[in-house]
């Protein structure tokens, strides 16, 4: 029994310390380039970390903000006061100082509680929950296919929607889970994003999908843009932006839901509880009951229903109405 209870209890506590590491990722901008000159080195050093703030603070905002809802808030003005109280903290990644002269590059670190309160004052619609990981496969045609492949890093950067880009050959724009559940697994992913790139040198697009156990649901199509990198690039923007306007929450109903959740093991039980916990669609969560192979719950969402059945589906769950009831599972488990 003291077992057992030991086992719940770091199971509880596991997604709570990823949380913390995923929040901490979310607010942290990273090479950040000043070169400030002053009468003395302390004074050059103190403009360069002052100016590194106030990049990082439209960087922060524009990585957990849309574009088109900054365009409605284009009042809004962060000066040097207002970056000091978002920062918590800056750290030095590389420097080179002397003769009244401060240039590098430096790390912000944003506290999420007075970010989130500068942007609820200005009426700016966020979301700060990072999207379920992504494996990410690029296709092309033949011609391009190593090309396209390489221009991908191997894992996105400063991104709310993160990928791992696999190297894997053989994929097209109609592959579905079953074709990439093994890259998945290998890189620890639970969906998969298909970025096509389309046209030619000089006027590349970019079609991107999204491939769950549920399905692929085409996200969008970039602008031309004029090299590979630039590609990347806007298909990076285009999977951030999608995932922001499917969680980013306007509507101020709040529902109240009890569900019946099945799984085969307490692994799957425990990868279940998390999707339902991290959604930013979700609060209020409990567990009210449970047993070796079901469990009950209830939770409070916002918003409508269909975006809460996208948003679950992205993370690999499934939720059905049944006869006893609204019922959840792995999406993952129905369909091998």
């Amino acid at each position: 029994m003291i077992r057992m209870i030991l086992v719940l209890l770091i199971a509880a506590l596991a997604p709570v310390s990823l949380a913390n590491a995923q929040s901490r990722d979310v607010y942290t901008v990273r090479d950040i380039a000043v070169d400030e000159s002053a009468p003395t080195l302390i004074e050059a050093q103190q403009r360069a970390f002052a100016a590194a703030k106030i990049a990082g603070a439209y960087e922060i905002i524009a990585r957990i903000t849309l574009p088109e809802d900054r365009v409605v808030a284009s009042g809004l003005i962060i000066t040097p006061e207002m970056a000091e109280l978002m920062a918590a903290a800056v750290d030095v990644e590389e420097e080179t100082a002397g003769a009244g002269r401060y240039h590098g590059r430096l790390a912000v670190v944003f506290n999420p509680a007075n970010v989130r309160a500068i942007l609820e004052q200005n009426g700016l619609p966020y979301t700060d929950q990072p999207a379920p990981r992504a494996v990410l496969i690029p296709v092309s045609a033949a011609a391009y296919e190593a090309a396209w492949n390489s221009a991908w890093g191997d894992i996105s950067e400063a991104r709310l929607a993160p990928t791992v880009t696999s190297r894997s050959i053989g994929f097209d724009g109609g592959s579905t889970w079953q074709d990439i559940a093994g890259d998945a697994a290998l890189y620890g992913a639970q969906r998969g994003v298909i970025a096509e790139l389309i046209g030619r040198a000089g006027a590349y697009r970019v079609t991107v999908s999204s491939v769950t156990p549920s399905g692929v649901r085409e996200l969008g199509t970039t602008r031309r843009v004029g090299s590979m990198a630039e590609a990347t690039e806007a298909a990076e923007d285009l999977i951030d932006d999608a995932w922001k306007r499917s969680s980013i929450v306007r509507d101020t109903n709040r529902t109240l839901i009890e569900s019946t959740v099945r799984y085969t093991s307490l692994a799957e039980w425990n990868t279940l509880r998390a999707a339902l916990a991290n959604s930013p669609l979700v609060s209020d969560f409990q567990t009210k009951a449970v047993s070796t192979d079901g469990a009950v719950i209830a939770f409070v969402f916002a918003g409508d229903g269909q975006r809460l059945v996208s948003d679950l589906r992205d993370r690999g769950v499934e939720i059905n109405m049944d006869t006893i009831g609204w019922v959840m599972t792995s999406a993952v488990t129905s369909v091998r």
